[in-house]
């Protein structure tokens, strides 16, 4: 009789998943996937795991530069001494702090969802002086902007982990004027040779499609970057 209750207790997990279905809530479906994935869906994608604070040291790597070259991304958005630019999904700042001198008389907002990326981002202001560069805690679904604040938006490779996909896009659809541009980079899903994650990346056709669900358009895919698709949108109306 024992061993055959220990029997039944290992056994119980795998009951449990063969009788799992596949689960919709709303726009999101819930199956299982990629290991690497959270199991949750949007559009036929599977969403990735948030990359934590302890990763910060990845975003600061010395080699980024060369692996994303950066500097033509930067280029590619023609950024005014008076724009008015969000980076959402900032991290520790990498992007925020090469912007917020070229945007001078702007105001360059570093959003993030953690208190931990955040906190390195104060610290990193207040060395550099940088009093263009305002903080914002994101949550899963807002970006916590003021509406009509914004000519440019900046997502790098951070809109694949956004849970709430449709609630975030809605949210900085909001936040930009009529006439703002949104800069979406993410690794292309095209490339095999790419050395990330295939939950990490997104083929351009995907973007798109989802992008358009937001209410925004392509305007154009600048092909400049190593590993990256660096792609344009505006608002469809």
């Amino acid at each position: 009789m024992k061993k055959t209750l220990i029997l039944l207790l290992l056994l119980a997990p795998l009951w449990s998943c063969q009788g799992q279905t596949e689960k919709q809530e709303g726009p999101y479906t819930f199956k299982s996937g990629d290991r690497n994935g959270t199991g949750k869906w949007y559009m036929g994608r599977e969403i990735a795991f948030v990359m934590g604070y302890q990763g910060m040291g990845w975003l600061e790597r010395p080699e980024r530069e060369k692996e994303e070259n950066v500097s033509a991304l930067l280029a590619n958005m023609e950024i005014g001494p008076n724009d008015d630019i969000a980076d959402i999904g900032a991290g520790s700042g990498y992007h925020v702090f090469r912007m917020a001198p070229l945007a001078s008389q702007g105001t360059v907002y570093g959003v993030d969802i953690q208190n931990e990326m955040l906190a390195a981002m104060e610290y990193r202001k207040e060395a550099l002086e940088a009093s263009n560069v305002n903080l914002v805690k994101s949550t899963e679904k807002t970006a916590n902007l003021p509406a009509n604040s914004v000519d440019k938006v900046l997502i790098v490779d951070v809109y694949h982990e956004f849970s709430f996909p449709v609630e975030m896009m809605a949210s900085i659809y909001q936040a930009m004027r009529p006439d703002a541009k949104l800069y979406l980079i993410e690794y292309r899903g095209e490339d095999p040779t790419v050395p990330i994650k295939e939950t990490h990346k997104m083929t351009e056709a995907q973007a798109v499609k989802e992008m358009e669900a937001a209410g925004f358009k392509l305007v154009e895919n600048i092909d400049n970057l190593p590993w990256q698709h660096c792609m344009v949108f505006a608002k469809a109306n």
